[in-house]
């Protein structure tokens, strides 16, 4: 069971009906990732955003390694822009929270080879009801009626998912149909985490650019 955000999101990617991460889906994940634990920081009073940049909190360090690593990447005195804490280490990013699901059971791993030459690694969500259940609920936040108050998981899920355009969440149809709701929680999620949102938007639109994304 995934207990993270940025675990949620990683599975949040993935395709159930055609059982797998689809290409669209993955470009900017990195980035994703982090955004995830970046506002787990957040909620937990672990960095300050005032002003739409970011810096470090003292205190203890979260338990979960992957977010503790990305706490420890942000700048302790002088606040910085969020880009570079979301953009310059996604390519990193995926690798942890993969092998910490992993170790939980909820996907597997498989070597393969395309076109019998390229080995690359394919993985398999164990338990697709229960992406279907964050699916759910992501877009359940947004369909129920008004942004919530907290920076729940839900919240996050629903706005990030947006603006990485995946259509594991949100189809090009939904986004249309649902623009001013998702654009009132988009704001939501802006009063909570000033800056953030934007920095993942403009990361992801620079990695697909040059056909960003990494592993599936």
């Amino acid at each position: 069971m995934p207990t993270t955000l940025a675990q949620k999101l990683y599975l949040l990617c993935y395709t159930v009906e055609k059982e797998k991460f689809q290409l669209d889906n993955i470009q900017g994940r990195g980035q994703l990732l982090r955004a995830g634990a970046m506002t787990e920081l957040a909620r937990e009073g672990l960095l300050d955003a005032t002003g739409g940049k970011v810096r470090r909190l003292p205190g203890n360090p979260p338990e979960d390694l992957f977010t503790a690593a990305v706490w420890c990447d942000l700048p302790e005195d002088k606040p910085k822009g969020w880009l570079k804490f979301l953009h310059d280490k996604a390519h990193s990013a995926e690798t942890p929270v993969r092998d910490q699901l992993l170790a939980c059971g909820d996907i597997t791993l498989t070597r393969e080879k395309k076109l019998g030459v390229i080995s690359t690694d394919r993985v398999t969500v164990t338990h697709p009801h229960l992406v279907h259940d964050l699916q759910d609920r992501a877009r359940s936040t947004v369909l129920n009626g008004a942004p919530t108050e907290h920076l729940t998981d839900e919240l996050a899920m629903a706005v990030l998912a947006a603006e990485l355009e995946l259509t594991s969440v949100w189809s090009k149809a939904d986004r249309r149909a649902h623009k001013s709701d998702l654009k009132a929680h988009a704001a939501r999620f802006d009063t909570l985490v000033p800056g953030l949102r934007k920095a993942l938007r403009d990361s992801y639109l620079a990695s697909r650019a040059v056909g960003g994304g990494w592993s599936a």
